[in-house]
């Protein structure tokens, strides 16, 4: 979706893959994505993460590159992701810790308000997560519950911002349910201060569905003034 949107506005764009035991150039991307995946997939991208990559990776973060994480890779943004008597390292570009509690998965739609460059607007997704995020005393989390659980279940925070470092568990897919946020990551990314608008009745409509899935009846956008 991030492709689309810079190709319809003529901005240029590059997908690099960068794959396990891979080295990862800090200077060479605007923004990082770290996705999620299985049990499995994710104790090999968290060893691959904090032995072959953290380095770059807080480099890359220093010089203000977005760190875009979503559901295990946001796990994996913190200290450590404690499974039972397994403990799968994490890259300490937050102060965060996962746990594995006893108890159901978080599962379900989920809408939080969150405020970028001024705008307080609803992002909304799907979560499903079996692990509990906490974050430290001196963390703000990327959004306030309105429906779901959220990072834990208990704190009605949802996920992480600390810069232009950005952790959350919505997906379902995040990005072409929120343009708005797609387009915020781009502006960000490029530096670009007013991107040329689309036309965004179809991405409106997926948003407005969103929010209705997650139990609300429309998106609030409020401009602080």
């Amino acid at each position: 979706m991030l492709e689309r949107r810079c190709e319809w506005r003529g901005i240029g764009f590059r997908l690099d893959a960068v794959g396990l035991g891979e080295q990862l150039d800090p200077s060479a991307h605007d923004l990082l994505y770290i996705g999620g995946g299985q049990d499995r997939d994710q104790r090999l991208c968290a060893h691959d993460l904090a032995e072959v990559k953290r380095d770059a990776i807080h480099e890359a973060a220093d010089r203000g590159a977005i760190v875009l994480a979503v559901c295990g890779g946001f796990q994996l943004l913190g200290h450590a992701y404690e499974m039972g008597d397994e403990q799968l390292p994490g890259l300490g570009l937050v102060d965060l810790r996962t746990v594995r509690e006893e108890g159901p998965r978080l599962i379900g739609n989920v809408a939080i308000e969150v405020e970028l460059a001024g705008d307080r607007r609803v992002l909304a997704g799907f979560e499903n997560h079996g692990g509990r995020t906490h974050l430290g005393t001196g963390e703000r989390p990327l959004g306030r519950v309105i429906r779901g659980h959220g990072n834990n279940g208990r704190d009605r925070g949802e996920g992480v911002r600390r810069g232009n470092v950005i952790g959350t568990y919505l997906h379902g897919p995040l990005l072409p349910k929120n343009a708005w946020f797609a387009d915020w990551l781009i502006a960000t990314a490029t530096g670009v201060e007013a991107l040329d608008p689309l036309d965004d009745a179809l991405e409106r409509a997926a948003h407005a569905e969103a929010c209705r899935a997650a139990g609300l009846e429309a998106a609030a956008h409020v401009k602080k003034g």
